[in-house]
Formats: C-alpha cells, sequence, structure tokens
C-alpha cells in the first residue's frame, strides 16, 4: 500500500516524504470574490439545478465538468425561459414573423373539426385552455362572433405531463 507523507514546517512549506530538500508551497493568489459571495453564487446555482434542471434530460455522455458548465450557462440566462413568475419567458424584442396562407376562399382545412380525445386527454386540455385565459394569451369567442378560421388541438403526453399542441398544418403550407 503506498501513501503520501506531509510533513508541515512552520516557514509556510511542508515536504513529501523523506525529501527534506524539496519543498513546496502553496500559490498565493488574490482574491477577487469573496468566499460569501462565491459561497451565495454557488448556492444559487444549485437551487437552480434543484428547481429548474432536476427534471432536464441532460446527456450521461458528458463528464461532470461539461455539465457544470452548461448548467453555468443556463443559470446565467434564466431570464429568458419560464418560471412560476414568468409562465412565457422573459424575452423582450424578439418578435418572430410568422406568414399564413389564409387568402380567402378558406381552404377545407382550416375549418376542421375536433379530433377524438380520451376523458383524461379532455381534462388535461380544460387545464390548459384555463391557464391560456389567465394569462391572456387567449381569449374566449362569442357564440355570436364569427370565426372563420378553427384548428384542432390535442393533448400530447409525455413522461406522465400533458402539453397542449395545435394543428397548424394547414396554415403554413
Amino acid at each position: 500500500m503506498y501513501g503520501i507523507d506531509l510533513h508541515k514546517n512552520k516557514d509556510r512549506y511542508f515536504i513529501i516524504g523523506d525529501n527534506k530538500t524539496q519543498k513546496f508551497a502553496f500559490l498565493q493568489f488574490k482574491r477577487q470574490i469573496t468566499i460569501s459571495k462565491l459561497a451565495l453564487a454557488n448556492l444559487e446555482l444549485e437551487r437552480f439545478k434543484y428547481e429548474q434542471l432536476n427534471e432536464a434530460g441532460i446527456s450521461l455522455h458528458l463528464t461532470d465538468c461539461q455539465e457544470n458548465e452548461i448548467s453555468a450557462l443556463l443559470y446565467d440566462h434564466r431570464e429568458a425561459f419560464s418560471s412560476d413568475k414568468e409562465p412565457l419567458g422573459a424575452s423582450i424584442g424578439h418578435a418572430v414573423d410568422i406568414i399564413l396562407n389564409i387568402e380567402r376562399p378558406y381552404p377545407p382545412l382550416l375549418r376542421r373539426p375536433a379530433y377524438p380525445e380520451t376523458t383524461k386527454s379532455t381534462e388535461a386540455l380544460d387545464i390548459h385552455i384555463k391557464e391560456l385565459l389567465n394569462l391572456c394569451v387567449i381569449r374566449k369567442v362569442g357564440h355570436n362572433e364569427e370565426v372563420e378560421i378553427t384548428t384542432p388541438v390535442i393533448a400530447a403526453w409525455h413522461n406522465g405531463k400533458s402539453r397542449m399542441v395545435g394543428d397548424f398544418r394547414a396554415l403554413t403550407t
């Protein structure tokens, strides 16, 4: 069995083993960040990993160093992602132009009936629709209001969680 014997000397150096001619010392560097700030930053990063990245599918092929770099990058840009306070994300000024084919006469594909859904999917869609109504992303249409374009939505499931997906293929073809 092998080991390393460290002998501390009073002159701020140490020796390894029995070779007293070779002396080692710790590197001295200026601390730019105090330990309390560093500990606070690490605590916030660890909280971010636990709260936000616990369900993230980070590749198993990454080393720990690469995984930590990705986590730190995501933490640095965390304002761009959705959260409980900002469910649609906090990115401002990133407009996306979508050109829709909605020239009259409207094709029959733009007036599609709803897809058949299970009770579980219908309940999940109701929850998603209520959330979007509360966020003012969508609004209810009155019974006397004419709507010329409709699209069916389905509940897509992944890992036991549902996601509302609209079928917009007729608009983008």
